[in-house]
C-alpha cells in the first residue's frame, strides 16, 4: 500500500501553489495546523524534506518540486478517472465502434474524430475503415455502433451524408490515355482493372469489374491508388482520395465516352438509434459536422424539412 495519500499530495500541492499554509488553508478549507501535519507526515513517511522558509513563506526543496512535479500527475489522474466514472454513470458508453466505408472524405472524418475527442477525451474509438458490403456486414453482426457505407442494410434506416464521385483514372503515360481518343469498354477489357476487395467476409460484394482480361484485386483503397500511380492498371477511385494526384498530374482521368464518373451516395445507420448512447450520437454528429465543412455543396444531402431523427 503506499505510504501517502492522495489527500496528502493534495495538501502538499495546495501549500506550494499558495506559498504557505494559512492561504493553502483558506483555500482546501482546512486548518492551517491540519496541513503542516500533512506535510510532516509525508517528510516522515519518506524522508525527505519538503518546505524550506523563505521569509514569511515556505518554498519548496529540491526534493519537494520533484515530488510535487509527481503528485500532480497523481492528481490530474485520479481527477481524471472520477470524470470518466460519473460519465459512465450518466450512461457515457467507455468506447464507440465506428465502421466507416474507404471512400469517405478523409479531411471530413479527421475534422470529425478531433472534434470529438476534445469533447469526448476518455471515450475510445474503434474505427473500421471498410469497403462495400463491409461495414453492413458489421451492423448485421453487432460489432458497429455506427457505420458509414454506400450499400442499404436490411432492417435498418439511414441518414444521408454525402455523395461521393468516382473517377476512372490511370497513370498519364499509361497505355490507354497514349490512345489520344475516347475510351470505350472495348478498350478497357484489354488492360488490367484494379479493384478494391470487399471486407465484408459473409456478405461479400463482386462490384465494379469490367470483365477485364486482367483483374488485381487489393484490400485497400490506399493501395489501390499507390499502384496506379505507379502505372499498373486503371481503377474508378473517389474522387476526394485522389484530388492532389489529379491536380499534380499523378493520376489523369481516362477520356471515356461515356461512364467515366460514378456516384456512390453514402449514409450514416445506427446500430440502435434508440439505444445510442451519448458518445455515439455526439461522433454521428461531429461526422455531419465534417461533412458539411469540409465537402463541396453539391456533394451534400439536401436538408430535411421534418425535425425527425435519424431512424426514426
Amino acid at each position: 500500500m503506499p505510504k501517502v495519500t492522495l489527500l496528502q499530495w493534495q495538501m502538499l500541492a495546495a501549500v506550494a501553489d499558495h506559498g504557505g499554509f494559512a492561504k493553502a488553508a483558506d483555500v482546501v478549507h482546512r486548518s492551517p495546523s491540519t496541513l503542516n501535519h500533512a506535510i510532516h507526515k509525508i517528510e516522515e513517511q519518506l524522508g525527505v524534506v519538503l518546505f524550506e522558509p523563505k521569509g514569511r513563506q515556505v518554498v519548496l526543496t529540491e526534493a519537494g518540486g520533484l515530488l510535487l512535479r509527481r503528485a500532480r500527475q497523481l492528481i490530474e489522474n485520479a481527477a481524471s478517472l472520477e470524470d470518466v466514472a460519473e460519465r459512465l454513470a450518466g450512461g457515457l458508453e467507455a468506447e464507440v465502434s465506428l465502421a466507416v466505408d474507404q471512400i469517405f472524405p478523409t479531411d471530413a472524418l479527421a475534422e470529425a474524430l478531433t472534434r470529438f475527442s476534445d469533447a469526448f477525451p476518455h471515450v475510445r474509438v474503434q474505427l473500421h475503415e471498410t469497403v462495400l458490403n463491409g461495414a453492413v456486414e458489421m451492423l448485421y453482426e453487432g460489432r458497429a455502433d455506427l457505420a458509414i457505407s454506400g450499400i442499404d442494410a436490411q432492417g435498418f434506416l439511414g441518414q444521408p451524408v454525402v455523395d461521393v464521385a468516382f473517377i476512372a483514372v490511370a497513370h498519364p503515360r499509361h497505355p490507354l490515355h497514349q490512345l489520344q481518343r475516347e475510351l470505350d469498354l472495348r478498350d478497357l477489357e484489354r488492360h488490367r482493372q484494379l479493384v478494391t476487395r470487399d471486407s465484408a467476409v459473409r456478405h461479400r460484394l463482386d462490384a465494379g469489374w469490367l470483365k477485364a482480361e486482367q483483374r488485381w484485386t487489393l484490400s485497400h483503397l490506399s493501395t489501390t491508388i499507390d499502384m496506379l500511380e505507379r502505372g499498373l492498371g486503371f481503377a474508378w477511385v473517389p474522387e476526394p482520395r485522389i484530388h492532389a494526384a489529379l491536380r499534380e498530374g499523378r493520376l489523369k482521368a481516362l477520356p471515356l465516352r461515356a461512364g467515366g464518373v460514378r456516384r456512390a451516395s453514402l449514409q450514416m445507420i445506427y446500430k440502435d438509434v434508440d439505444g445510442a448512447g451519448p458518445a455515439t450520437r455526439a461522433l454521428a454528429d461531429e461526422l455531419m459536422v465534417g461533412v458539411t465543412s469540409t465537402c463541396p455543396r453539391d456533394t451534400l444531402p439536401p436538408v430535411p424539412n421534418s425535425s425527425m431523427q435519424p431512424n426514426e
